[in-house]
């Protein structure tokens, strides 16, 4: 039987082993990088479990949160069976925290996915996970490789459901439909539901990109093609300067111009600027001989580290209507709340030129367009006057 403390539930977390024998499991959350080809570097998974060695006790569950590589339960099974004679058990517990709702998601999940082969293994971690099955059963039990591949699987589908609509919203440029109209007509259908089908700049932060990759990575390992996965990739590099070609087309010559950046965060609430659109935007008007000033609520601080090092031309600001003094237009990158309903007088006051590139379809075209803007937005049908 395994050894098990579920009255007072203690575990312990990453590399803190001080009192492993009473332990229920520990929980392997660390760091899992990967390259550009998407193979996953798990150097600090295994200094965590090198740690772990030292004071491990017999019974002992050991529950890997990270993100891992299809596979990796096997690979660390093998890796502990070499280093130590303590019996214990492997088990895959993938998280699905959103940034900005972690906390919301953490106490009202959807699913907890549990994978192992051991029943007593199971039954703790069931019994750790009860309080948050009080009205619904949300624990699904299933192999740790399969539960290794829903994560995976889980995020690649999200990021093809974006990668889809932003796709169709061109089509919609091109056609004259107005995207907006037909994500209302899709997602009225139950089996299509209505989340991720907002087109925008593409996808970024931590988690899509580099699962992404990662799966397309195990998919080439085994001899297999991912079509649909990599298509989602492809479609998503090329939808982040989207935008940079409707401003060029627009301007024609961008050198010497000067934009003003509404959100530089991958999405809202969070600071993240891992992967953002953002970057690929700056740079790309950087490239152009045109300069950025930017504004965000809370990731400014970190964009402008980055616009450092990587030598973009461009400035922080930190108030959303002073940065648009002298600007030739502005540029909605993420979907603060804050933008959502601006003084669109201000605004106007404050540019050099009254147009607006909106990456998110913050606003009513109609409204805008009355208002004396040109108005750019991704898949909507704006009707111009000449």
């Amino acid at each position: 039987m395994l050894k098990r403390n579920i009255e007072d539930k203690r575990i312990q977390f990453a590399t803190d082993y001080s009192s492993i024998s009473d332990s229920v499991a520990v929980f392997m959350a660390v760091g899992t990088p990967s390259g550009d080809d998407g193979n996953a570097d798990l150097k600090y998974l295994y200094s965590a479990l090198d740690s772990l060695i030292t004071v491990m006790k017999d019974g002992l569950i050991i529950v890997l949160k990270s993100t891992v590589p299809v596979g990796t339960c096997v690979a660390v099974d093998n890796y502990l069976k070499e280093r130590t004679q303590k019996q214990y058990h492997i088990v895959n517990n993938p998280e699905f925290l959103k940034e900005g709702s972690a906390v919301v998601d953490f106490m009202k999940p959807e699913r907890v996915i549990i994978g192992t082969g051991n029943d007593d293994a199971f039954k703790v971690m069931d019994d750790l996970y009860e309080p948050f099955n009080r009205q619904i059963k949300r624990t699904v039990r299933m192999s740790n490789l399969s539960a290794e591949v829903t994560k995976y699987a889980a995020n690649c589908f999200l990021a093809t459901k974006i990668s889809f609509m932003n796709e169709i919203a061109r089509l919609c440029d091109l056609t004259g439909a107005d995207v907006e109209e037909v994500r209302h007509g899709i997602s009225t259908d139950s089996r299509i539901g209505t989340q991720f089908l907002y087109p925008g700049p593409g996808y970024g932060g931590s988690c899509f990109p580099k699962d992404v990759k990662a799966l397309i990575y195990t998919a080439k390992q085994h001899d297999l093609d991912f079509k649909i996965v990599t298509a989602t990739e492809e479609v998503n590099k090329e939808q982040k300067t989207y935008m940079f070609h409707k401003m060029k087309n627009h301007f024609t010559d961008l050198k010497n111009k000067t934009f003003a950046v509404w959100g530089v965060a991958f999405k809202a609430n969070t600071d993240d600027i891992r992967e953002t659109p953002a970057q690929y935007m700056v740079e790309a008007l950087t490239n152009a001989g045109a300069s950025v000033k930017f504004f965000d609520p809370v990731a400014s601080s970190n964009f402008e580290n980055m616009a450092a090092q990587k030598g973009f031309n461009a400035k922080r600001v930190d108030n959303k209507y002073d940065v648009l003094n002298d600007c030739d237009a502005l540029v909605v990158l993420t979907e603060w709340k804050e933008f959502r309903a601006p003084d669109f007088s201000e605004i106007k006051s404050r540019l050099k030129q009254s147009v607006i590139f909106d990456g998110r379809n913050l606003y009513n075209t109609q409204k805008v367009v009355a208002d004396g803007f040109e108005y750019y937005a991704v898949g909507k049908r704006v009707e111009r006057s000449n």
